[in-house]
């Protein structure tokens, strides 16, 4: 028998991703089934590279409605902040995204670098990364194929089991401790094919410690002792608490999609490419909830993200700035005056998505602080460093983005922390802050604000909602999956108590 990786098949839970394994007969037609433009093994570098893109690309873009960034009078563009499911897959891309592209890949690099020993600092690398794909699905979603799954076409199982959410945190947690104490400076890394830190085991380090810590948050409404254990834990490794370290892949405004900024290339191509404020194809805008909060507290980051097309032109002018009420459902007359991104920073194509970053963080620290689980620095000054990485990290978008120190400290000085507050009122102070600094992560963002209930957002109330008027929960499952494995999904979905927008995940107590 003879190996060949160059086609894409159907398994029990999704497409398996190119260069898979898949078995052809030698009895005689072993030179017709040669591809000549394909590799016969997995080439851990260049499949390392997918991973990372294709992990940094797929993400939940209902998140941005429902946490009242943007909105669309178009129902089924507006899904997010309206929560009416018409058609279209938006509740189920992140989960057939994931197995058929970077969980599959990044499957089948830990696979052809594990046995090696002089590849540990690859295969540290791999597992981080596959802990911080696999928790971008299951915060979604709860129960999801774990432990079995990208195995289809390796060990035959083509209809992976449901992992409990609660199994999956914890060995994605094990995960995370093994390969950050894996790495050796003295053996060879990914090198360039990683687009994240070029192979510097250092700051991996710091990346792993980071979503460790992020994780070990994640904890602390469903097992708070847990929580602290790994709190503890991630910030004694040491994590990102400065700008120079935080995980991000650059793009390019060349060549093809996958290496474009993918939030900036989906922004364009529904919505923003006519540039006029007029004629968005998907009736897109920023939310009225983001906008007022950005001008009620005069933040300086307002200019940076938000225009109004005036004559032609984007305008970046405070007073002029509006967000568009989620209730619509036609459009308005005066559609043209409400804000949407600045093409400067947030449409530009070769700009960094930001995986990790330090403000993110900083506000992390704050709240173990404030809960006596980190004894470093005062939740005051974690808070402060958040708004002040937050606020620099927009430079990374060029000069459109820079926002100076005396902007910052005016700001600061005029919203100073209140360490006299109830614990209430601190950490809704520091999560209201957390969802003005990492927007557009808005998937990270709606799972903190499922595990912290911060900031409070009203729901929207739009007739034909599916979710009784009430910000949705969760993501369901594709329908393929009960014909494909009908089963497992059952169980799964027997233990989560149903399939609904509403059903809670483990930790979402």
């Amino acid at each position: 028998m003879k190996t060949y990786h160059f086609f894409k098949f159907l398994s029990g839970l999704t497409l398996c991703t190119t260069l898979l394994t898949v078995t052809s007969c030698d009895d005689g037609f072993e030179e017709m089934n040669v591809n000549p433009n394909a590799y016969e093994q997995v080439v851990p570098e260049f499949m390392f590279s997918k991973a990372l893109y294709d992990g940094a690309r797929n993400r939940l873009g209902g998140a941005d409605g429902a946490m009242q960034y943007t909105t669309s009078f178009n129902e089924v563009a507006g899904f997010g902040s309206k929560y009416i499911f018409l058609q279209g897959s938006a509740p189920y891309g992140v989960f057939t995204s994931a197995y058929t592209n970077e969980i599959q890949e990044i499957t089948d690099v830990i696979l052809s670098v594990k046995d090696d020993p002089n590849n540990v600092n690859k295969l540290a690398a791999a597992r981080i990364w596959r802990a911080y794909c696999f928790h971008r699905v299951t915060d979604l979603y709860g129960d999801i194929p774990y432990s079995q799954a990208g195995l289809g076409y390796r060990e035959g199982i083509l209809q992976p089991k449901y992992d409990p959410q609660e199994a999956i945190y914890k060995d994605m947690l094990k995960e995370l401790e093994e390969a950050t104490a894996q790495f050796d400076a003295a053996k060879p890394t990914f090198g360039t094919a990683d687009v994240i830190y070029g192979g510097n085991v250092d700051k991996w380090k710091k990346f792993g410690y980071s979503l460790m810590l992020r994780l070990g948050m994640r904890l602390t409404k469903v097992d708070a002792a847990l929580a602290e254990a790994w709190v503890r834990k991630a910030i004694a490794g040491g994590v990102i608490t400065s700008n120079t370290d935080i995980a991000q892949i650059m793009f390019v405004a060349g060549g093809q999609a996958i290496n474009q900024n993918p939030l900036a290339n989906a922004y364009l191509s529904s919505d923003y490419s006519s540039a006029n404020g007029s004629t968005n194809r998907e009736g897109g805008k920023y939310a009225n909830t983001f906008i007022d909060f950005l001008k009620y507290n005069n933040d300086p980051r307002l200019g940076v993200l938000s225009v109004v097309w005036q004559n032609g032109k984007a305008d970046t002018t405070a007073a002029i700035q509006k967000g568009m009420p989620q209730n619509f459902q036609t459009k308005p007359a005066d559609f043209v005056t409400y804000s949407e991104p600045n093409p400067a920073t947030l449409l530009r194509l070769d700009t960094p998505v930001l995986l990790m970053t330090s403000a993110e963080i900083n506000f992390l620290l704050a709240e173990a602080a404030l809960r006596g689980w980190y004894t470093g620095e005062t939740p005051a000054t974690l808070y402060n460093n958040g708004v002040i990485s937050a606020m620099k990290q927009w430079g990374f978008w060029g000069g459109a983005g820079v926002i100076s120190d005396s902007r910052i400290n005016v700001y600061l000085a005029a919203h100073p922390y209140n360490p006299t507050g109830s614990t209430e009122e601190q950490l809704t102070q520091i999560h209201t802050q957390f969802w003005a600094s990492l927007f557009p992560d808005s998937q990270e963002v709606f799972a903190n604000w499922r595990r912290t209930g911060y900031p409070v957002l009203v729901p929207n109330n739009v007739p034909g909602n599916a979710t009784n008027a009430t910000i949705f929960r969760r993501m369901l499952y594709p329908t393929i999956e009960e014909s494909l494995n009908a089963q497992n999904l059952q169980e799964a979905v027997t233990r989560l108590g149903g399939n609904t927008f509403l059903t809670r995940i483990w930790w979402d107590k």
